[in-house]
């Protein structure tokens, strides 16, 4: 059992979201109310007024904190500017467009008291979400724990609770490419779920288009998995067993049966094109590594902070 004068930190990264904003407080609020917490906003470079309805909430609320980037840095360094920055005994993190539902946090502490130091917020059904979402969700996170040696609970996203001792190792990662859904995993910290059905969304539209959904998941693989590599060796092997097999027919073709030989360009076509496309797709997956390493060698900043609000 956990001593009952705990510190709650509540991290909620923010991207134009001044519409979902006066919607999340009537609800966030009176359950933190119950603990001694800090709630802290990311703002992650909003466009619109979230910047403004945050600082009015804080002006009134010591206990509500801002930081706000630069400019737009991302969702997962939204978080890693929270988890940096907080001090909580345990810290939560949700975004703000209530899918997640606040009612959980208190399930999550009972939890976290229970002694387990990550608490995943796990969702029942997508029936909120498209189903081409749905679908490639599904296969995103059998297709992660196939290809990872870092097993990730399916259909959990950044709504969780972290123990302090968690966070504290989570800042011990400097690297750049931030995929905190294995991050979390990786150190092997006891860890549980609380189930619940996810909401729509309170207002305004999803941040996360087709292209930045691939991305994501395509960080994650590379991220957590040497085994695109272990692949693109495959294929290799296998189309130079393929061409061998051309050899072969063509021999056979050629000195066997060359009154029904009839030389043509398909063959080589295909051949080409079947070789150049493993090729491509080769150094492809060789150039994300590098393009990793790159970054990891440059050692630039995780984000920029512009401002901070409520912080001694």
């Amino acid at each position: 059992m956990k001593d009952k004068n705990f510190l709650v930190s509540v991290v909620i990264p923010v991207y134009n979201e001044e519409q979902a904003l006066p919607k999340l407080f009537p609800r966030l609020l009176p359950i933190l109310e119950k603990y001694n917490y800090e709630l802290i906003f990311v703002d992650d470079g909003s466009k619109d007024a979230s910047v403004e309805i945050i600082k009015e909430k804080a002006r009134s609320n010591p206990r509500i904190k801002l930081i706000s980037f630069q400019r737009n840095f991302g969702h997962q360094m939204a978080l890693t500017c929270g988890y940096d920055n907080c001090r909580g005994d345990c810290v939560i993190t949700l975004d703000a467009d209530l899918q997640d539902p606040p009612e959980l946090i208190d399930k999550m502490i009972v939890k976290w008291q229970e002694g387990y130091d990550i608490v995943y917020g796990q969702r029942l059904d997508r029936q909120t979400d498209s189903f081409f979402k749905r679908t490639t969700a599904d296969y995103f996170y059998k297709f992660m724990n196939y290809l990872s040696d870092v097993k990730i609970p399916e259909h959990v996203a950044d709504f969780r609770l972290l123990d302090k001792k968690v966070v504290v190792f989570l800042k011990t990662l400097k690297e750049r490419s931030r995929f905190l859904r294995g991050l979390v995993v990786w150190p092997g910290f006891r860890s549980t779920v609380v189930r619940y059905k996810r909401e729509k969304r309170s207002a305004g539209t999803t941040h996360y288009s087709l292209r930045k959904m691939f991305a994501f998941a395509f960080e994650g693989i590379i991220s957590f998995s040497t085994r695109p590599l272990q692949l693109a060796t495959y294929l290799g092997f296998i189309s130079a067993f393929l061409g061998f097999i051309g050899i072969v027919y063509a021999v056979i073709g050629k000195f066997v049966f060359s009154h029904y030989w009839v030389t043509g360009w398909t063959a080589l076509f295909v051949s080409i094109m079947f070789m150049g496309g493993v090729q491509l797709i080769a150094i492809g997956i060789i150039g994300e590594y590098v393009g990793k390493i790159y970054k990891e060698v440059q050692q630039r900043p995780l984000y920029l902070i512009k401002e901070k609000v409520n912080f001694d």
